[in-house]
């Protein structure tokens, strides 16, 4: 499958009180990318990632999706193109594991149609990507924090969107779990001519996942591009405002603070 543009920004202006979170950013996202937004805490990546999905209006520019101004799909269109897993989750009612995956697909049913059997497959198949089919009938109210981003995954991928926004989903997740299934899970979007695109504060971590990275520097100030390019020691300094050291290991560099 040829690659093609899924988001594109042109002169986005975006800002949340005083802070300055992008001045005239121009940045796209191509199938079969993986992308990471970094920058120091405050900087502003979850809003700018909540404004990719459509949840905040930009003070300026666009956000187009394959093409199209993104005010201009319905809500439940959007969902078929982007999907957001968020950095907490609230659960206030009683529902299974699987009731709460099976919510990924409610953007492919008309209003009160009951899910299908293909709808139910793809969702027990994402609770068995994510190691979490063993507790499809559990109360999603018992679950541990690791747990529940693993079901938040889960339903993201039962979704199925063209761009998947990931906003910290280490926070709740041991080594093994983010590893693994992130890993997996930029695979399977390179497979599928996808896209994903995590905030992260765990640089090393973006260097073994991601191709692109968007770098929020602060006060508007951003840079944007290749890993390659984008993740040296001189870059990751000026962003981070700390002196770094990088090491080389089997599997590419790591910095560690100095």
């Amino acid at each position: 499958m040829s690659e093609h543009v899924l988001l594109q920004c042109s002169g986005l202006e975006l800002s949340v009180g005083d802070t300055q979170v992008t001045s005239g950013l121009d940045f796209s996202i191509n199938t079969g990318q993986c992308w990471c937004i970094l920058g120091r805490n405050g900087c502003g990546k979850t809003t700018l990632l909540h404004t990719l999905a459509g949840l905040r209006k930009p003070n300026r520019g666009t956000v187009r999706v394959s093409g199209q101004p993104l005010p201009q799909y319905s809500s439940r269109q959007l969902a078929t193109r982007i999907g957001i897993l968020f950095q907490d989750f609230d659960d206030p009612f009683p529902a299974t594991v699987l009731e709460t995956v099976l919510q990924g697909r409610h953007p492919y049913l008309n209003p009160w149609q009951w899910e299908s059997a293909p709808d139910l497959e793809i969702a027990l198949e994402a609770l068995a990507f994510v190691g979490m089919d063993s507790f499809d009938t559990r109360n999603i109210q018992t679950l541990s924090g690791g747990e529940r981003q693993r079901v938040g995954i889960a339903t993201l991928r039962a979704q199925q969107p063209d761009l998947l926004l990931l906003d910290e989903p280490t926070s709740h997740l041991d080594m093994h779990h983010t590893v693994d299934i992130l890993e997996r899970l930029v695979a399977s979007c390179r497979k599928n001519n996808q896209a994903i695109c995590l905030v992260l504060h765990d640089v090393n971590l973006a260097t073994r996942l991601a191709d692109h990275v968007l770098l929020l520097l602060g006060n508007g100030k951003s840079r944007s591009g290749s890993c390659e390019n984008m993740l040296t020691t001189t870059s990751l300094e000026q962003l981070y405002q700390h002196p770094l050291i990088q090491l080389e290991t089997p599997i590419g560099p790591v910095w560690l603070p100095t």
